[in-house]
């Protein structure tokens, strides 16, 4: 797209060379279409990117996540939910395994990360992130990896949907974006 601006330069009386008030206005009008454009694409790139992220139904990130809701969590002490938030941002699961892994055991790191989870991206997710999932095993990781590269959540619903129910894809659902390539 281009765009030209045009000035037009008179002299008057008292200064031998100045704008006219007018050019101001002719170019605010030229910018409008632009602006409503720009607007129009700006909105339809926010729709497209909330549209790829599922809804996270009660699976908290712990980069967002206040203290306190940290605090109510199974397993979690208000020590532990500190140390969370004082080490943000977690880029993956493994960082906050790396940390949890020094203050709970495992049985409760699995308990927690059922309400607790970084969303992997489920194009550049490893092995190891997926199979961070709650309730996914080899069989799914494989499944999962198989219709690379995902464009939407919508595919990985029909996708998955072909192996698992609704109730199950809703729950997967809670860990996993989709993002834009």
């Amino acid at each position: 797209m281009t765009m030209t601006i045009t000035m037009r330069i008179t002299k008057t009386p008292d200064c031998p060379i100045s704008p006219r008030p007018r050019w101001a206005l002719t170019a605010l009008r030229g910018l409008a279409p632009v602006a409503a454009a720009l607007l129009l694409v700006v909105m339809a790139l926010v729709a497209d990117l909330s549209a790829q992220v599922s809804d996270d139904n009660g699976v908290m990130n712990p980069n967002l996540v206040g203290a306190a809701d940290l605090a109510g969590l199974v397993h979690m002490t208000a020590e532990i939910a500190d140390g969370v938030i004082q080490r943000r941002p977690f880029l993956d699961m493994l960082e906050l395994n790396t940390y949890l892994r020094d203050v709970l055991p495992a049985d409760q790191r699995s308990e927690l990360y059922v309400r607790l989870f970084v969303p992997i991206d489920l194009n550049t997710a490893t092995d190891e992130d997926i199979l961070a999932i709650p309730g996914v095993g080899s069989r799914m990781l494989h499944e999962f990896k198989e219709y690379r590269p995902y464009r939407a959540i919508e595919q990985f619903r029909r996708e998955i949907g072909k192996y698992v129910d609704d109730d199950e894809i809703a729950r997967l659902e809670r860990y996993v974006v989709v993002r834009a390539e």
